[in-house]
């Protein structure tokens, strides 16, 4: 009984130290090295015509807008009633498969630019009604991902599917991204946080992608949903939000951040270092943030 009792003692204080490390939670787990030396690089001379190859057709990727609405896919622009600011700016951007149809009031209507990861190429093919044909102006649709997959010389069905969707939609401008490009875009991620995507296991977010063409094309740029780096590492917690505004039994957005954030077994995305990155490309590329401001 001795022993028994002894036991159920250890095992109940592991318990209650368990659940007290779980609420004083260590977002900057991955975060930026602290040793790392930041290599500046001008996004604004980056990019290049030969860096975005047209699915159809010999269209170039000419898209400049002085007043950008970059429209996250967070739950935290449900209620702003931003929408009409949102479709106001000169050119609004958009990523994967996030709609605007029924969240108009919230989230506006048009659509300049839409940023699409590999993996989200058949979400939107399914409705193209919904995502590629409620536009304004000449809209451009960027699909992102790796070349063995987007690339002209993929030998499986994703690309041809993007080839038969833009020859669909031939108002439209799609293009995909070179490997030189795709490099390139690791090669930042390690100039700005010091470590190695690939060794690191990170995967690159769409929201890293979208937010560097955005740079590349507006002279001003205002993010609507996008939360802090410190957000999700508050100890009395953040509210619970779904992950995207349009699946609201979908999985929490803090949960999401920390789980990518800690994960060192598989790939992950580095959410909280990314946003880290962000607030200081802020003060360099006119870029503001609100719902919830920073």
């Amino acid at each position: 009984m001795v022993i028994f009792g002894a036991i159920f003692l250890l095992t109940t204080l592991l318990i209650l130290y368990s659940s007290n490390s779980s609420n004083d939670i260590n977002y900057s787990s991955f975060h930026v090295a602290s040793n790392h030396r930041i290599k500046s690089t001008d996004l604004k001379k980056w990019a290049g015509k030969e860096d975005y190859v047209p699915v159809y057709g010999n269209k170039s990727m000419t898209l400049h807008c002085p007043r950008c609405a970059l429209v996250t896919s967070s739950s935290h622009v449900l209620g702003t009633r931003a929408g009409q600011e949102i479709d106001s700016s000169d050119c609004v951007i958009r990523m994967n498969d996030a709609p605007t149809l029924g969240f108009q009031a919230d989230v506006g209507n048009r659509t300049s630019l839409r940023v699409v990861a590999h993996s989200s190429v058949f979400r939107v093919a399914r409705r193209p009604g919904e995502f590629l044909n409620r536009t304004g102006g000449e809209p451009v649709v960027v699909f992102w991902g790796p070349p063995t997959k987007i690339g002209k010389d993929a030998k499986g069905t994703l690309y041809r599917l993007i080839q038969r969707v833009s020859m669909t939609y031939s108002n439209l401008s799609f293009f995909t991204i070179t490997p030189g490009k795709m490099r390139k875009f690791d090669n930042l991620f390690q100039k700005e946080t010091g470590r190695d995507r690939q060794k690191s296991q990170s995967w690159l977010s769409t929201g890293w992608f979208t937010m560097v063409l955005a740079i590349e094309i507006c002279d001003n740029i205002k993010v609507y949903g996008m939360v802090p780096p410190s957000h999700c590492g508050k100890k009395i917690g953040a509210k619970k939000m779904p992950y995207h505004y349009y699946k609201p039994r979908g999985p929490d957005e803090c949960v999401t951040y920390l789980q990518n954030e800690r994960g060192r077994r598989g790939n992950h995305h580095r959410f909280i270092t990314e946003k880290q990155v962000f607030a200081r490309w802020a003060k360099q590329y006119n870029i503001t943030f609100t719902h919830p401001k920073w």
